[in-house]
Order: structure tokens, then sequence, then C-alpha cells
């Protein structure tokens, strides 16, 4: 380059700055850009080829957060290391320096939101109960307050750098969001219920639940609204915050079912055969799988018949294994009974007249004469 061209690039200016420095900076913002692109590149590849080790769960989280590195974030950032070189005044040194605390702070905070996300979906997948751990309200909620949180103290930060007073603007916020909190206090009560159900675990998604006079299995516990699907089909869709202030019947984690029955013979029966009853009522029970006889007994004396009490195990808690060992018991009761000559009662009552009025005959004759053959007929079939 001769001394011509070269006096051409250093005298002429652009913006009060001189070509020569202009290419200079332009020349710095495209080797930056180079070199920190390929040094993550770098970074990466050697991380990813630790990642192919067994159990190398933090080389793996690794990778995922070098990946969510933005190549416009990186872009600003060369482009401000160009400016640097510029021959600019003071104080737009000190507005430069600003951006670059902007430009690193989003980045560091795009790199904590994805190290984040996965450490707790790791978190929640290793500790859930249940291949569906997704739909887990904790495991939203925790990841959805982490991000606020993250995101919250990256702003605050920013516009603390960019001069603002945040003392203020968190008073600020402070009294609106007592504003919003009033507002949305019936949105708020069902998320704290979410996160109690969460916490809690009254019940999981694929639990069969009774609320009240509803029945069905939980299909999704979200952070306002829990869906059940009823026995009828439909879905049934509940607020958290009445879930949880109702009593709940969760029949998933019932290990056993104990059944309590009771039946009653005729009052003639004799007292060999109310012996044999409770006998024949433990062999029966005891013939059936998956059950556990407890106890049969003559309760007492009812007001038509004499009442049995008869209680078992069902060892499974299927609602339609407990139904078939009730009918085979019930058949077999049958038979059984049957065979000692024993019938269930049927309900009945008997009314016994001490006596009726005594008519005389002139009422009877003058009744006879003023009642028809047909309702006197009636008459002394009913007296």
């Amino acid at each position: 380059m001769d001394s011509s061209t070269l006096q051409f690039f250093t005298e002429n200016q652009l913006l009060g700055i001189s070509i020569a420095n202009w290419l200079l900076a332009l020349g710095v913002m495209v080797v930056s850009f180079t070199v920190a692109r390929a040094g993550i590149g770098f970074l990466l590849r050697n991380v990813q080829a630790r990642a192919q080790k067994p159990n190398a769960y933090v080389s793996h989280i690794a990778v995922e957060v070098l990946s969510s590195t933005s190549n416009t974030l990186l872009l600003l950032a060369s482009i401000l290391i160009g400016v640097g070189v510029l021959d600019l005044p003071e104080r737009w040194l000190a507005r430069v320096s600003s951006l670059w605390f902007v430009v690193a702070a989003l980045q560091v905070g795009l790199w904590a939101n994805r190290a984040i996300a996965l450490v707790l979906l790791h978190y929640f997948a290793r500790h859930s109960h249940s291949e569906i751990h997704q739909k887990s309200a904790l495991a939203t909620l925790s990841l959805w307050g982490a991000k606020v949180f993250l995101w919250a103290v990256v702003l605050l930060a920013m516009l603390s750098n960019l001069g603002v007073n945040i003392t203020a603007f968190i008073a600020s916020l402070g009294v609106g969001g007592i504003a919003v909190a009033l507002a949305v206090q019936n949105i708020l009560g069902d998320l704290f219920a979410s996160l109690s159900i969460a916490v809690d675990k009254p019940f999981e998604v694929g639990d069969f639940i009774v609320v009240g006079s509803l029945a069905g299995t939980v299909e999704h516990v979200g952070l306002k609204t829990t869906r059940i699907r009823s026995l009828g089909g439909e879905q049934i869709v509940m607020a958290n915050a009445v879930m949880i202030s109702t009593t709940i019947q969760n029949y998933k984690r019932l290990q056993e079912r104990r059944v309590v029955f009771e039946f009653a013979l005729p009052q003639d029966c004799t007292t060999e055969q109310l012996k044999q009853v409770p006998v024949i009522v433990e062999r029966t029970i005891k013939a059936q799988e998956k059950t556990r006889f407890d106890r049969s007994h003559f309760r007492g004396f009812g007001e038509s018949a004499l009442e049995f009490e008869t209680v078992y195990i069902v060892l499974d808690p299927s609602y339609n294994v407990y139904m078939d060992i009730q009918q085979a018991i019930n058949l077999g009761m049958m038979e059984e009974f049957a065979r000692i000559g024993v019938r269930f009662a049927i309900p009945a009552r008997t009314v016994h007249v001490a006596s009726l009025p005594q008519m005389t005959d002139q009422s009877s004759s003058d009744n006879d004469r003023q009642t028809s053959p047909q309702a006197r007929a009636e008459y002394r079939a009913q007296h």
C-alpha cells in the first residue's frame, strides 16, 4: 500500500472517525466473532466426546447448555469489541461498557435457563413413580418459578448496570404485586392448591379416586384444575382448591379390601341349623382364592328374621375380583343352606288382632239391609 492510499484512509473521516479506524474495528469484529464461534465449537466437541461415556450426566448438561449459545449475542459482543477500538468520546465508551454487561448477562441467563430446566427435569424424572413425570404439577411449578426468579435477577442486574434505581422499581413491583394478587386470588388459590397436591400427593395421575359423589381416574393435574375421567366416560374438571378441601378416597392405593356383609334367616330355624351356619360361611369363604376369613356370627334377633354378620378380607384391590369372590360366596351359601334345609328370610310383618268389636243382631240386620251382597261378602272375607 503506497503512502497516498494510506494517507487517504487516515485523513478521511466518517462520523468524525477515520476510515482506517473503521476498517480496524471491522477487522476486530470479524476476528472476534470467528474466534468466539470456533472456541465454542471446539469446547462443544470435547464435551460431546466426554458425554459418550456412561454416567456422564454433567457432560450431557454441558452439551445442552453450550448448544444454547446465541449467535446473535456473540455477534453483538464482537461488534462491541470492535466499537471498543474506535476513537470514541468518553461518554460513548461508558455506554459501550454498559452494553457489554447487558450482552453478557443475557447470554449467561440463556445458559442458566437451559441448565435449570435440564437439572429439574432430570430430578423429577428420577423421583417420579410414573413415567409421566412431565405432567407433574410440582415439576411445572418448580421450573416456572426458577425461570421467573432467574430472569427477574438478570433484568434487575441489567437495569442497575444501566443506572436505573432498582430500589424504587422493586417497591413499585411490590405494590403492583399486591394489587394483582388481590385481583387473581382465586387463581392463586388454585395455584397453591396445585403445589399442595404435588408435595403432599393425595393422588397422582392414574389413580382411581372418589371425591364426594364423583368417581373416576385422574388424567391430569394442572396448575389450576385436575381432570378426572369418570366411569361414564365423560371428563370431569375440578378446581384444585375444591379438590384439597374435600375428602378424597384413593382406591389405587388400596392394598386389600375388608368386606362386611349381612344376611338373615327365618325365625323358625332350629338351634342346630343356626350352629351350622357360621361354619358353612367360614368354609365357603376359605374355599375362595385371594381371601382371608375374619369372622361370622349370629348377630341378633331382628324384627322378622335372625340376623348374621360376616367379615372377610379380599387380598386383591380390584373391584371386579371382589365382586367375583362375593358372587361365588353367595352361590356357595345358597347351595349349602339348601342342603341343611335352611332358606333365606323374606321381609315380612305379622299383625295379631286380639279382638274385634261385637255387633248386635239388630245392627247386623240393619247393616245387611243397607249393604249390598257384594260388600257384605267382602266384609266377611276380611273379618
